[in-house]
């Protein structure tokens, strides 16, 4: 999730007034005093609370007889039954609901490679914001090794406890191999939320976006700057959809890929997955950096690092007209959404809250998760991802598509009960789903199913068996 800051907008250096550069200077100034007292204050919850989830019975417990049902020797009958048929386990336990959070620390959001145990805090988050938003019971999985292979072992032996796993925070390219073995190899669904995740959220935006334009994806020339899980993902499912690959260009720190590029041999060797962007995108062999890459390209998808400036406005104003920007590095973007616009950006997004368009990540997830495990998936291809992208797209219409408004909010909560049904149908029609049901059943368990955690939250705080906040005052 992204901090919301406070919104100004910079003006324009006549009559002593101040230039852009200076307000954006005093402008990340206030963001950096926001989030230091948020941090702060982050630290002391975390103190408090000592922890943002915990595990509490769903079944009565009347008096202790009750155990005889919930465990011996009750119980016994239930593990001979799942012993006969393992998939089983799917509907009599807890498996169908319950899925990993696995990580290795190598690159948490903001921080870089900062080992299990610090990515811990974040993976807390990550389960409650599976729990309250989409009713999965996510459990947080920090593993002590950064090899692939062992930690697609240690997957593999946690699969007969999980209806799913969602990788987190493993840094690329190994994060592309971890999810591919894990794919081939698990009989249940497998995501690395910073690939998948970003990338479908991203393309929801897009396609609302380039309607509003009056353009045709396949018609369409992209730039993607940044070569990372999010943009290597976005080209995939952008594939998927049949963009013109040709018409494709990646930029990432070295400048634009192509065939013949200096270090393709070392592509080949050691990413092959933006090794293979690089034989097949930028069909007009087209060399140096993002400048160059920006000239006459309808849409720019920046996911690369949080750094205003690093997208010039003299370069979007070479962009064909109604360009397309979406400029999504946290916790700053890569170029202000106003000094998009004023180059000559008819749409702008970015990865923040305070801005209109925010492309959130939080928008997919819950809802994809609570689909594939009301469906009992046996796996999450990509055309569940751009199942899950589609389906954003058109609740966006719900509330009316504009150039400020190309996804749901955060705010919009019956989206995501919308999303989940579509995912789930889909993977009924793949042959994949394990329980079979019509898109209206689905949804009306999604609805249940994401409405339970926000009331059972709200019944404990009412009856103080959720401590307050300290210091609610200040929040």
């Amino acid at each position: 999730m992204v901090e919301v800051l406070p919104r100004s907008r910079p003006g324009v250096e006549e009559g002593g007034r101040k230039t852009d550069q200076e307000l954006e200077e005093a402008r990340s100034r206030e963001a950096e005093e926001e989030t230091r007292g948020l941090s702060e204050r982050a630290v002391d919850l975390a103190r408090h609370f000592a922890g943002k989830i915990e595990v509490i019975p769903k079944v009565p417990v009347r008096t202790l007889k009750d155990f005889s049902y919930w465990y011996t020797p009750g119980i016994a009958e239930v593990s001979r039954q799942i012993h006969k048929d393992p998939e089983l386990a799917f509907e009599l336990t807890g498996r169908w609901n319950t899925i990993a959070i696995v990580t290795d620390g190598s690159r948490v959001l903001g921080l870089g490679d900062v080992g299990p145990e610090a990515a811990l805090p974040v993976m807390e988050g990550k389960a409650l914001l599976f729990k309250y938003l989409g009713g999965v019971d996510a459990f947080p999985i920090p593993i002590r090794t950064k090899d692939p292979a062992e930690i697609v072992a240690t997957v593999q032996r946690l699969e007969p406890a999980l209806g799913g796993v969602n990788l987190e925070d493993i840094a690329s390219p190994k994060c592309f191999q971890i999810l591919d073995d894990l794919q081939r190899s698990l009989s249940i669904p497998v995501w690395h939320d910073d690939q998948l995740g970003t990338a479908a959220a991203t393309v929801a935006g897009l396609l609302n976006a380039l309607e509003l334009t009056g353009r045709k994806i396949w018609q369409t020339g992209i730039v993607l700057l940044g070569a990372g899980a999010a943009n290597l993902a976005t080209a995939r499912l952008l594939k998927a959809l049949n963009c013109d690959m040709g018409a494709l260009t990646v930029v990432d720190h070295r400048g634009i890929l192509h065939s013949e590029r200096e270090d393709i041999d070392e592509l080949m060797l050691r990413n092959r997955w933006k090794y293979e962007l690089a034989l097949t995108t930028n069909e007009a062999r087209t060399q140096g950096g993002l400048k160059e890459a920006l000239r006459g390209a309808d849409v720019l998808i920046a996911a690369s690092t949080p750094q205003p400036g690093m997208v010039k406005p003299d370069w979007i104003s070479t962009m064909a007209p109604e360009a397309i920007v979406f400029s999504l590095a946290n916790p700053d973007p890569e170029v202000w959404p106003h000094v998009a616009r004023d180059a000559g950006a008819a749409i702008v997004a970015t990865g923040r809250s305070d801005f209109p368009n925010q492309v959130n990540n939080s928008l997919i997830f819950p809802p994809v998760f609570r689909g594939i495990l009301d469906a009992h998936a046996k796996g999450i291809p990509d055309v569940l991802a751009l199942e899950a992208a589609q389906a954003l797209a058109r609740q966006a219409k719900v509330k009316g598509l504009t150039r400020e408004h190309i996804l749901p909010t955060m705010a919009e909560e019956g989206v995501f009960p919308e999303v989940a049904a579509s995912v789930a149908t889909k993977a009924v029609e793949l042959g994949i789903a394990r329980a079979k049901r019509t898109k209206e059943e689905f949804l009306q368990l999604a609805q249940s199913r994401m409405a339970r955690p926000k009331e059972l939250s709200r019944v404990l705080m009412k009856n103080g068996l959720l401590p307050p906040m300290p210091g609610q005052e200040s929040d």
